[in-house]
């Protein structure tokens, strides 16, 4: 009876160390300040458009490439690090908790699961045999799997732009973000490049709001993945724009420098549009 009472003291001494313990670190700050200011904060509201005001509209397709400098904020951290997250940790992150609505194209017409955006990273769990250790008999395990951030090094992002005549300015709108998957295909030993799954842009932008982007020059003063992509604060170049021949890309009729030339020349007509609305 006695080393009953002994046994149940000891238990209830370890439990209460073993919480104080565990308050203790959930109470942790890695920093002299509480943020509230991206975490709370909220995307900023379109402007009220009516068809009316539109007096001139396109849609363009371009890609961000991470590797760029100006990009790297979107690309790292590759793992995780303290409150900041890649642009797909954080996308994954929304389709797993969030419940984030991904598209298998640029229409948002056909949806895609949980899984199927997992089998398209070659992440979905998979079994495989190994020996116990004891026995020494094959069992079946079953291996969780794992999304590769730091193959996602480019993005896909569909634009509208527009002159809008009730404020005499050309505005530009994402409606949809993509991320492009670049890996080693192990059966060909070739580079290959996948565009994995769509998000409409204006349903992400709460989840953007929330998440910070790390600033270079002063950690008290970071900006939120919707502030990046509402100012403009990345890299792009142009690989479509809409088109009588099915939309089809500027590689499809063009190659080499032709190809780029190809893109600066509809940037161009971009800038002369809006240009030449105006009268002087």
């Amino acid at each position: 009876m006695k080393r009953f009472f002994v046994v149940l003291i000891v238990t209830s001494l370890l439990l209460t160390l073993f919480s104080e313990q565990q308050s203790y670190a959930q109470n942790v700050n890695d920093n002299i300040y509480l943020k509230e200011n991206v975490p709370g904060k909220k995307p900023v509201p379109f402007p009220v458009l009516r068809e009316a005001d539109i007096m001139w509209s396109k849609k363009i397709w371009q890609i961000i490439d991470c590797r760029e400098k100006m990009n790297h904020h979107l690309y790292f951290p590759i793992i995780d690090v303290d409150d900041r997250k890649s642009l797909i940790s954080l996308l994954i992150y929304g389709i797993n908790n969030e419940g984030l609505t991904v598209y298998r194209d640029d229409e948002f017409r056909q949806l895609l699961t949980r899984d199927e955006v997992y089998d398209l990273f070659d992440a979905l769990p998979d079994t495989q045999q190994v020996a116990d250790p004891e026995t020494g008999d094959l069992v079946t395990r079953i291996i969780e799997g794992e999304i590769k951030f730091e193959q996602v090094t480019k993005y896909e992002i569909k634009e509208q732009w527009y002159f809008d005549k009730q404020h005499s300015m050309m505005r530009v709108r994402i409606l949809g973000i993509c991320p492009i998957r670049t890996y080693m295909d192990p059966e060909t030993g070739q580079t290959e490049k996948l565009r994995t799954f769509w998000v409409y842009f204006d349903e992400a932008r709460p989840l953007f709001a929330k998440q910070e982007i790390f600033n270079r020059n002063n950690d008290a003063q970071r900006i939120s993945f919707d502030d990046v992509f509402w100012q403009r604060r990345f890299n792009s170049y142009i690989v479509r724009e809409s088109n009588v021949y099915n939309n089809r890309e500027i590689v499809e009729y063009m190659q080499g420098v032709n190809n780029i030339m190809e893109a600066e020349k509809i940037k161009q007509q971009l800038f002369e549009i809006e240009h030449d609305l105006w009268e002087f």
